[in-house]
């Protein structure tokens, strides 16, 4: 029989620590890849390795309880699909303009993704807006503007592509809250493994050019265990915590970040991209307590 979903149980504090550590992982992945990339290895290899070992992991998991081939069916395949597909963009654009950008830049623009959802909500859920939430959608753009700062010397193109990026992971979001309770973490990691392997194998293999060291192997393997947990965690942690109350914890990820920045890669944030990534986190805040009172 098919995965059903697991049920709610209340430990918010638990919750919030499955929480931090998901973005922590998604820190580390992120900082793998900037390194990969940085190294000459190609960046369509790079998503492979993430869902080719994700897509191992997910089966592995599956099939713990039994080589029953119904545990992998489900009655939404083509959304997991397509939600499958968002991801799979967004990984794959994200690698990419780590060529050009640091960690702090692409994530400070990633956080738009929440005021992406607010303003998607609204215009493809026709679900009612306040004043108070309209002024945060504003602010949060504005952030992003002082991020990307369109006109000035330090505007790279490769901003867009964090920006519709940005906007893939908010549709992600939206159809990742319409089926939680409905599909199980375990399919839904399934489902995300099999397309992004289907879809980035054959460019993987166009692009191949062997690691040149261990460390390049165990960062590539790193990529698709450490994108695997952390998903698994963050899907996790809304079995015991509330959206609204894990929310304000998914800017741990800034924080990350500007720390292996500055450890690693020797970057220290620029004024603007703390400026903007503040706006930016300021409106989610916003949208947040809003949604609380709600």
């Amino acid at each position: 029989m098919a995965i059903v979903a697991a049920r709610i149980e209340d430990n918010a504090r638990f919750g919030i620590l499955l929480m931090l550590a998901a973005w922590g992982l998604f820190a580390f992945v992120d900082v793998s890849a900037k390194q990969l990339v940085t190294s000459g290895l190609p960046v369509l290899m790079l998503g492979f390795f993430r869902y080719a070992v994700h897509f191992a992991v997910s089966i592995a998991v599956i099939l713990k309880g039994g080589a029953q081939w119904d545990r992998f069916q489900t009655a939404h395949p083509w959304q997991l699909i397509s939600r499958a597909l968002l991801l799979a963009f967004t990984t794959l654009s994200n690698f990419y303009v780590l060529n050009f950008l640091p960690l702090t830049i692409t994530s400070a623009i990633l956080f738009a993704s929440p005021v992406i959802v607010c303003f998607l909500s609204v215009t493809l859920l026709k679900e009612q807006v306040g004043p108070w939430r309209w002024f945060a959608i504003l602010l949060g753009f504005v952030g992003v503007l002082i991020v990307i700062r369109p006109f000035g010397e330090t505007f790279h193109p490769a901003m867009l592509l964090c920006v519709a990026q940005s906007t893939a992971l908010a549709l992600y979001s939206l159809m990742t809250r319409k089926l939680s309770g409905i599909v199980s973490t375990d399919t839904m990691q399934f489902y995300m493994g099999a397309t992004g392997t289907a879809l980035t194998a054959p460019l993987a293999y166009w692009a191949w050019q062997s690691p040149s060291s261990g460390t390049e192997w165990l960062l590539l393997i790193g990529l698709g265990l450490g994108g695997w947990a952390g998903h698994q965690f963050l899907t996790n942690a809304h079995r015991f915590a509330t959206a609204n109350t894990l929310m304000p914890f998914t800017y741990s990820f800034l924080i990350y970040t500007s720390v292996f920045s500055y450890f690693i890669f020797d970057h220290i944030p620029a004024f603007w991209t703390l400026s903007g990534a503040s706006v930016v986190m300021l409106s989610g805040l916003i949208i947040w307590k809003r949604e609380q009172r709600t």
